[in-house]
């Protein structure tokens, strides 16, 4: 049995119930019970059946679960359920089955973040894990993520995780692309992000008096500084990239109407892979299908563009038109 949200918070009520000798709780007070409790942490009145309610209890009670040692007393013509142990909860059991599990499914996820000094503790619970419930280990691997290993700066990702849950400040000596000389910066840490197989912190930037993005890769070296940290009261980091491609945002752009002809070799790909997610179809004529993007033109939306090569045409704005022809030709000449 899955053991999601709303089954978690149907055990625990039924577990609250079997370890309350005070009353005697017949199947539909435990069915009353898990709806109590589910449209009180969901506010969704499930309306739990009654089968559900039995199936529940088999799963509490086998090994897969927690092995729980119930009775079923009969009162007159009707059952009622306790534990026989009064002191017995599953909240004082150990993982079980089902959950270690999970747990490992988990675990063999986030372990693609291999070789970053924050999460080496997770290939020790994977072991321990195997070792308390016998799993039989996997040596095949099968999920990949794009993930370079060998990228210039996971060095830093630990102490800059580290200084973002903890507030500090930090003195970061950085080199951008364009830059002949490195910079100092004292930046307050909010968020890491990874686009393109490429990490970036993003914070607020003291020399600019605004939010800013480093790339991990060109960060030279940073220490902690004795400064107040600047907390973050504006921006929700799940919502600030919505209007973009990549990772550069800017406060003073303005969020534009793209359109874009697609080639129909191209479009059962970007059709299933959209290029942003506000991607919608104009048109269709002839094979051709044109698409709306409402998004800010930044660097990351041109060089996507650029590399489906004649498989797109940019229809709209004129300034994005201008800009793809001017690489375009640039690129020509290079062969020229």
């Amino acid at each position: 049995m899955a053991t999601n949200k709303h089954a978690i918070i149907r055990y625990h009520a039924l577990d609250q119930c079997f370890s309350n000798p005070g009353r005697r709780y017949f199947i539909d007070d435990l069915i009353s019970a898990c709806n109590d409790a589910l449209y009180e942490y969901t506010g969704v009145a499930e309306g739990v059946k009654r089968r559900q309610i039995f199936e529940d209890i088999k799963f509490m009670e086998s090994e897969q679960g927690w092995s729980v040692p119930l009775e079923r007393l009969k009162d007159g013509k009707q059952v009622y359920y306790r534990y026989s142990d009064k002191s017995f909860s599953i909240k004082n059991q150990a993982v079980n089955e089902a959950e270690a599990k999970q747990l490992k499914e988990t675990l063999s996820i986030l372990t693609r973040f291999k070789g970053m000094p924050q999460f080496e503790w997770m290939e020790e619970m994977h072991v321990r894990l195997e070792s308390i419930f016998n799993f039989k280990s996997n040596t095949n691997v099968i999920v990949g993520f794009e993930q370079n290993q060998y990228l210039k700066g996971l060095n830093h990702f630990s102490e800059l995780f580290h200084a973002i849950q903890y507030k500090k400040v930090l003195s970061i000596q950085y080199r951008g692309f364009k830059q002949t000389k490195p910079s100092q910066v004292n930046f307050h840490p909010y968020y890491l992000k990874q686009y393109n197989s490429r990490w970036f912190l993003f914070g607020y930037n003291e020399k600019y008096d605004n939010i800013s993005n480093l790339a991990l890769d060109r960060i030279i070296n940073f220490k902690p500084i004795n400064k107040k940290y600047q907390d973050n009261k504006t921006i929700n980091f799940e919502e600030y990239f919505e209007d973009v491609v990549g990772v550069t945002v800017s406060n003073r752009a303005s969020v534009d109407k793209v359109h874009l002809e697609i080639a129909p070799s191209l479009w059962p790909y970007i059709e299933s892979k959209p290029i942003h997610g506000s991607q919608r179809v104009v048109s269709k004529k002839g094979g051709e299908v044109v698409i709306e993007l409402t998004v800010q033109l930044n660097y990351e939306l041109v060089t996507t563009l650029f590399a489906y090569g004649e498989g797109v045409k940019v229809l709209q704005p004129d300034s994005l038109k201008k800009e793809m022809i001017t690489k375009a030709k640039a690129l020509i000449n290079k062969y020229l």
